[in-house]
């Protein structure tokens, strides 16, 4: 109560907070919008069958399962993301454009460009596989329907990663992932009552299982979005307030700098293979349909999805680490600051020295975040329902996300304060 009367007493994060759910509001009207040609009763019962697209739903912000306009959700966007983080990995250009704010803004540029024949491509991949798994979802299938349906789903998901920017641009959390977390929350009721719905006093112990599973998981990722290894600091001018906007004689490392990011992009990647197999059950060639097959096979393995699941969310935590922290920019700073980590030598020693560290607590933090995202796949392998799956992940990205947000206001309310 005391956040929420410090937020409404703060003109700026007050109007930044009411702005952020007047945004989610209307992403959540559009999430009712479906598409022409639609049929909306037998989507629902195909969605109430199928745990696969029921994780593609969770994936797309819970707007998939109306088949609204908004129905591919933030999905083409990171993939977007995904692709020209891994280009400022390998190419040089683009590492160097990172560097800079101006070179920053041009990427970004040209991951909603890119975002846009991705929205095509997998809109109209979505509707076909539709069409493949549930024909009656779609009556008419006719070419201008489909073109209709294309173009619906590619200009919602053009106009969620706008409100996602616009939220982002008023420092109170990720808009991406807060896009995620709104659908996710909004599914959570119905989610519940058909988990419970499956229950009965023979599945007591099942039921309790689930229960300590998002006990676990909520306790797991705040422990680990809180924990912190500080890197002691001395100033060759006497005390002096760092660019982390505090005074104080050390540098906080986070061991989950990600956040939630690994997570998104591993159940991105994921889905991929299994949705391109789709197309290839009926194909002429004899090979192709083999291996389509065996693709689906595999992926609908609990081991094999547990273990490629578990090594992607471990990579992400890395990769995207790699992206976000630089040692020697870090490096940089501090010595242009007049500071130095005690016992290492101020420019390349301490870059390196930083990164030992990193690597470290990171390796932690990594394989933690990899288990609590596997745990309920293990559960739901060894329970056999499938809503286990689906709710660990959803559990897993709403409190962090939470976390998130909740951070970013302090921040901001704190910052205000300061000012005053």
């Amino acid at each position: 109560m005391m956040t929420l009367q410090r937020i409404f007493r703060t003109p700026e994060v007050r109007n930044s907070v009411l702005f952020v759910l007047a945004m989610l509001f209307i992403f959540r009207v559009a999430a009712h919008i479906p598409v022409p040609g639609l049929d909306a009763s037998a989507l629902t019962s195909f969605f109430q069958n199928n745990q696969f697209f029921g994780l593609l739903n969770i994936f797309s912000g819970g707007t998939l399962e109306n088949f609204s306009i908004v129905a591919l959700g933030v999905a083409p966007y990171i993939t977007a993301s995904i692709i020209f983080q891994l280009l400022a990995m390998i190419v040089p250009k683009f590492e160097e454009m990172q560097k800079e704010e101006q070179g920053r803004q041009r990427i970004n540029s040209w991951t909603r460009w890119l975002t846009v024949p991705l929205a095509f491509f997998q809109g109209y991949s979505m509707i076909l596989l539709l069409r493949q798994q549930a024909p009656t979802v779609f009556a008419d299938v006719s070419w201008v329907t489909i073109l209709i349906a294309v173009l619906s789903v590619s200009a919602g998901t053009i106009f969620i990663m706008w409100l996602g920017e616009l939220i982002s641009e008023k420092h109170v959390g990720n808009g991406i992932s807060i896009m995620i977390f709104a659908g996710i929350a909004a599914g959570l009721p119905q989610f519940l009552q058909r988990s419970l719905a499956v229950y009965d006093r023979t599945q007591m112990i099942t039921l309790i299982l689930f229960i300590l599973v998002v006990i676990l998981t909520i306790v797991g990722v705040v422990i680990m979005q809180e924990a912190q290894r500080n890197i002691p600091v001395q100033y060759a001018r006497g005390g002096r307030v760092s660019s982390y906007g505090a005074v104080s004689n050390y540098l906080p490392l986070k061991v989950n700098m990600a956040g939630v990011i690994p997570i998104i992009f591993a159940i991105s990647i994921i889905l991929f293979p299994r949705v391109f197999a789709q197309f290839f059950t009926d194909a002429k060639s004899e090979w192709l349909r083999q291996a389509a097959t065996f693709t689906m096979t595999m992926f609908d393995n609990q081991i094999f999805y547990g273990v490629a699941y578990f090594l992607l969310v471990f990579f992400f935590s890395y990769f995207y680490t790699a992206v976000i922290f630089h040692p020697d920019r870090v490096a940089e700073n501090l010595q242009n600051q007049g500071g130095f980590v005690p016992g290492i030598r101020p420019g390349k020693p301490t870059a390196e020295y930083l990164n030992f560290v990193s690597n470290r607590i990171l390796l932690a933090g990594a394989l933690f975040l990899s288990a609590i995202a596997v745990m309920p796949v293990a559960l739901q392998g060894f329970t056999g329902n499938a809503n286990l799956v689906i709710g660990g992940t959803s559990v897993l990205i709403v409190v962090n996300v939470v976390i998130e947000t909740v951070k970013q206001i302090e921040a901001q309310m704190t910052m205000r304060e300061y000012e005053l």
